[in-house]
């Protein structure tokens, strides 16, 4: 079967959230799932989250590997993508971004993962499909949410789930144990 490698968010641990749902709810179709802890969630450090995503991606074939990332993991995952030699090694089944930021959102502690800009064309080969999911209601993306989004669609050809409410899956505060929307766009990234 397939691997799928989730990146989490900002201040959130490998067991919040969705992630143990996801992560389940896979591994009960035979797929092999890794969801890394990442070092100092509330402190985080672009070159020390890249390294261990990176090290937890190495060991599996990426035509057999869809990645997903969720918020600031998303921008981990476009990281893990600009350094990924799809050359030689092969483009990744599939990516899976939720609530994820196409671009910098006005978090200063946060900046350094937003620079340098992106390698869109570099990022776009390094993978065969691109699904996103958000919210239209998402508070850290805010106003400029459809300009995220249409960054992906157009950057990245990715194909766009948008749901009227949501937020950030979840928004500050809440909690959101299961989001049946990311296992089918991962179902859907192993099907194509």
């Amino acid at each position: 079967m397939s691997t799928i490698i989730v990146s989490h968010g900002f201040g959130m641990s490998s067991e919040d959230h969705w992630y143990p749902y996801l992560r389940d709810e896979l591994r009960a179709d035979g797929h092999e799932v890794r969801v890394p802890q990442l070092p100092a969630p509330q402190a985080p450090r672009p070159d020390a989250w890249l390294k261990t995503l990176t090290a937890e991606t190495v060991a599996f074939p990426a035509a057999d590997t869809v990645l997903v990332g969720h918020s600031l993991g998303g921008v981990n995952v476009l990281r893990l993508l600009e350094q990924h030699d799809a050359e030689t090694e092969g483009p990744y089944a599939g990516v899976v971004l939720v609530a994820s930021m196409a671009g910098e959102v006005g978090y200063d502690a946060l900046a350094g993962f937003f620079e340098p800009d992106f390698d869109w064309q570099r990022i776009r080969r390094a993978a065969k499909t691109f699904r996103i999911l958000h919210a239209a209601d998402d508070p850290v993306t805010g106003a400029a949410t459809s300009e995220h989004i249409m960054r992906f669609v157009t950057e990245l050809d990715a194909t766009a789930t948008v749901t009227a409410t949501g937020g950030h899956f979840p928004s500050t505060g809440a909690s959101r144990l299961q989001l049946p929307e990311a296992i089918r766009l991962v179902r859907d990234s192993l099907h194509s």
